[in-house]
């Protein structure tokens, strides 16, 4: 798909909340990791509606382009964009953790639209890189994202990864960093410092750009402007809220993993609908 094209943030804004309902409703019996799956909705849901060419038709074309989940504990919510974009069956989302599925905890190859596994941080980076170095060799103009978290960047392959993307001039790769800064249960800057972030992945090669993560027209502006620099990797440093869209949860270290009762799947659906009708009066006043 053509980012310049058939940008709507109003329907990428339903979509999200959309795929918020359905990360919550899979936070029960057996739980997930909840509050990174939500920092990362508003990236991914840009992403496969906006810039990447990937649809229910196309997923066997080799023309198509590539999204690699690096940070594969936010599953929810990639399963939640594959089925609002009718690449996976709604109905199959009830099935999370169950025996007789494929969906559980990390993207698995056997789900319509995941196009490899991961769980260990750190390996996908350079699986991407491969795939964007086998695009180059053939002339092709399919486009790679792999989207790491930035606890992730303490994984040296990370960092390995991008001395050779930069070697090989792979400007159809992106690496987008889900920039909610927690990791596991800890601040990363509390654990092992990441910043100057944007300078450290520029040192290494990069063309980098940073924006809000969950700002539909900053995210347009950024992917509208690929490749950001003719010869380099991309990178982009989303910046992000754990847990955005649930205040109760939002950027508490102790709501990485949750395992909801179904009474409490209620009630924070019914959070979910509040903060959502009152961010949408909000915006309508400011627009006002």
């Amino acid at each position: 798909m053509d980012s310049t094209q058939n940008y709507n943030p109003e329907q990428l804004t339903a979509t999200a909340f959309k795929v918020r309902e359905h990360i919550i409703r899979m936070s029960t019996d057996g739980g997930c990791f909840i509050g990174a799956s939500l920092s990362a909705v508003d990236l991914i849901v840009y992403l496969y509606n906006n810039f990447l060419n990937i649809t229910a038709d196309n997923l066997d074309d080799e023309n198509r382009d590539y999204l690699f989940l690096s940070k594969g504990h936010d599953v929810p919510a990639l399963y939640g964009t594959l089925a609002e974009l009718g690449i996976l069956e709604t109905e199959r989302l009830q099935n999370h953790l169950s025996i007789n599925d494929h969906i559980y905890w990390h993207p698995n190859t056997k789900i319509p639209g995941i196009e490899f596994h991961s769980g260990s941080l750190g390996h996908l980076p350079s699986v991407a890189i491969g795939v964007a170095m086998d695009i180059k060799l053939r002339g092709g103009n399919n486009k790679v994202i792999c989207i790491l978290g930035d606890g992730e960047l303490n994984e040296g392959t990370c960092w390995e990864a991008m001395l050779v993307a930069n070697a090989y001039k792979l400007d159809n790769l992106i690496f987008v960093v889900d920039r909610n800064q927690f990791q596991a249960n800890i601040r990363t800057e509390e654990l092992i410092p990441l910043e100057p972030l944007a300078d450290k992945f520029a040192a290494f090669g990069a063309a980098v750009k940073r924006i809000d993560g969950h700002n539909f027209d900053a995210l347009h502006e950024a992917f509208s402007a690929y490749p950001f620099h003719p010869g380099k990797p991309n990178v982009v440093i989303a910046d992000t809220m754990r847990g955005k869209g649930l205040p109760s949860i939002q950027e508490r270290a102790d709501r990485w993993f949750c395992n909801f009762s179904g009474d409490e799947i209620d009630q924070l659906l019914l959070e979910l609908h509040g903060n959502h009708t009152t961010q949408l009066t909000s915006e309508t006043l400011i627009v006002r």
